[in-house]
């Protein structure tokens, strides 16, 4: 069983030296740059990123899951999926067959991603969100909750809606 730790990350140093046989640890903080923040900072420590994926979660035995790799309770990843590092894959998430998910990122409660979706590094996939097949979310967007994406998504989108549409555009740029 680990130990959590919440407060300032050099508290991990002090963990270590007062047991030598914590060897890893987990960043599972839901903000998507300040978690791959932390994970540099965790490896620069000399700690391991190591995995949590909940015991109710269906993990695909031929799917790939980098470190630092969050899969909650209910989840699903199916075949072929890869996960790249620091993503959390949250409660009831459904990440299916050949989905690439990027560094950081984040599916959030209850979304489903319908097979050989792409989602980019550090993007958001909002609760209860559905992602038709095929579809490139790019890095850095957001999609709402609730939202219905039948189109790709540009890096550094919103979007939300049924179907889903942008909001803001990469830069901040809000649509009409």
């Amino acid at each position: 069983m680990g130990v959590p730790i919440l407060g300032p990350i050099h508290l991990l140093q002090k963990l270590r030296k007062h047991d030598p046989q914590i060897k890893g640890a987990i960043v599972a903080i839901g903000d998507n740059r300040v978690r791959r923040t932390y994970a540099d900072q965790v490896l620069e420590s000399g700690l391991e990123l190591i995995n949590a994926i909940h015991p109710s979660a269906v993990v695909s035995q031929t799917a790939k899951i980098g470190r630092n790799v969050l899969v909650a309770a209910g989840a699903i990843v199916g075949t072929e999926a890869r996960i790249a590092d620091d993503v959390i894959i949250n409660t009831g998430a459904v990440v299916d067959h050949e989905c690439l998910i990027g560094r950081g990122a984040h599916i959030g409660p209850a979304a489903a991603l319908a097979g050989r979706v792409e989602v980019g590094e550090g993007a958001l996939i909002g609760i209860g969100a559905k992602v038709v097949p095929c579809m490139k979310i790019g890095a850095n967007a957001v999609v709402g909750a609730g939202a219905v994406v039948i189109e790709d998504v540009a890096a550094g989108a919103t979007v939300a809606g049924v179907p889903a549409r942008v909001i803001r555009a990469e830069g901040g740029r809000q649509e009409a």
